[in-house]
């Protein structure tokens, strides 16, 4: 273990002779045991933390700075010391978190591999209103401390736009299935609610009163003069990224305000209703049956729906759309129509690049060795 890099500190003065004096009247141990005070005081935690370590060297025996090669100290030595950098690392990250710097925090708990300390400090941290949120969010999402949290400071401070974008360039495949869900399901959450409170207000202004409607459904049914002339209410581009992204959501109310969306989606102008990538080429109309299979709702019919787009081609199905289906298919339960669909259309692709398993591991968790 190598203690984190930093510029070498800057002698006061006055307190080098402080210590000089406490040197020669004391000796070594008292010395820099006032160093150390003094530094802990006047909250140069930086040079603490090289303190604590020179402290720890003038008790063991060895020369306080750390010159000579680690091999000059006996293996007993090399594990005390060891010790002492990670109670050193331990100590002036907590003063660090104390004093409200969590990024200064995370360079000593990181060098001794511990996050829960900074996780936990990322959890309660709240900016404030004109605070530079970035470092907090590079060590949240980036580098694993906190990514619900890091992501939501990502939607909160800087909006659906940005959170599009940072979720758009493809999550981390180590990125835990539960962190990807928490992104999903808050842009759907929060362009539900910015859709619901525009829609309102629109009705508000046509019809003079406060539509009591709790669902988008209810809220656009009856009134297509809201779509009149390719109007909106929400930026076309944020509603079908974020759509696009529902499909991976697990079943529950974030995926019910996503079908939400597509409901909404639909009655957009064809001018305002960009095509999706197979097997959503209709996006708002076929990723609401893929939910909707999700959900439990018309299931059949909807599996129906996207074997029709397989068929529709068969001299050169989509591989993708195949692959979709397959992965609809297992999602559900039904694994052994997801190996027959698999076999038929998927057995000369590379399993590794699927987005869903390949006929080989269907076969192999149905106990089917003869497929």
């Amino acid at each position: 273990m190598q203690p984190v890099d930093a510029p070498a500190p800057a002698a006061d003065p006055a307190l080098f002779d402080s210590i000089r004096q406490n040197l020669e009247r004391d000796g070594p141990a008292k010395a820099v045991e006032r160093l150390c005070e003094s530094l802990r005081e006047a909250k140069e935690y930086s040079k603490l933390f090289y303190a604590l370590l020179m402290k720890k060297r003038v008790a063991m025996g060895v020369s306080p700075m750390p010159t000579a090669p680690s091999s000059e100290l006996t293996t007993a030595q090399q594990e005390e010391y060891e010790t002492a950098i990670r109670e050193a690392a331990r100590a002036v990250g907590g003063l660090y978190l104390d004093a409200g710097s969590i990024p200064q925090a995370f360079d000593y708990f990181r060098m001794i591999g511990e996050r829960e300390p900074i996780a936990d400090a990322i959890a309660k941290y709240a900016p404030a209103e004109d605070e530079d949120v970035q470092p907090i969010i590079e060590i949240a999402f980036h580098h694993g401390m906190n990514p619900k949290k890091g992501f939501d400071l990502v939607l909160d401070r800087h909006g659906i736009c940005s959170a599009i974008t940072f979720a758009s360039g493809g999550f981390d495949p180590s990125l835990p299935a539960d962190v990807k869900q928490h992104c999903i399901g808050r842009l759907v959450r929060s362009l539900h609610q910015q859709l619901m409170e525009r829609l309102k207000a629109e009705v508000e202004r046509q019809q003079s009163f406060a539509p009591s409607a709790g669902s988008i459904p209810e809220l656009i049914s009856g009134r297509d003069w809201l779509f009149a002339d390719d109007s909106y209410y929400t930026d076309t581009s944020h509603l079908s990224s974020i759509v696009q992204m529902s499909v991976e959501l697990d079943p529950g109310d974030d995926m019910r305000l996503a079908r939400e969306l597509c409901a909404y989606g639909r009655k957009l102008g064809s001018t305002l209703q960009y095509p999706g990538n197979p097997p959503f080429e209709n996006l708002y109309h076929d990723a609401d049956a893929y939910l909707g299979v999700l959900l439990g709702d018309d299931v059949d019919a909807g599996i129906a729906h996207f074997k029709a787009k397989i068929d529709a081609d068969p001299d050169g199905p989509e591989t993708y759309t195949a692959a979709m289906l397959v992965k609809l298919l297992v999602r559900i339960g039904r694994k052994r129509e997801a190996l027959e669909i698999g076999r038929k259309y998927l057995s000369q692709e590379d399993s590794r690049q699927l987005p869903c398993p390949g006929p080989m591991d269907l076969a192999m968790q149905l106990g089917d060795y003869e497929a």
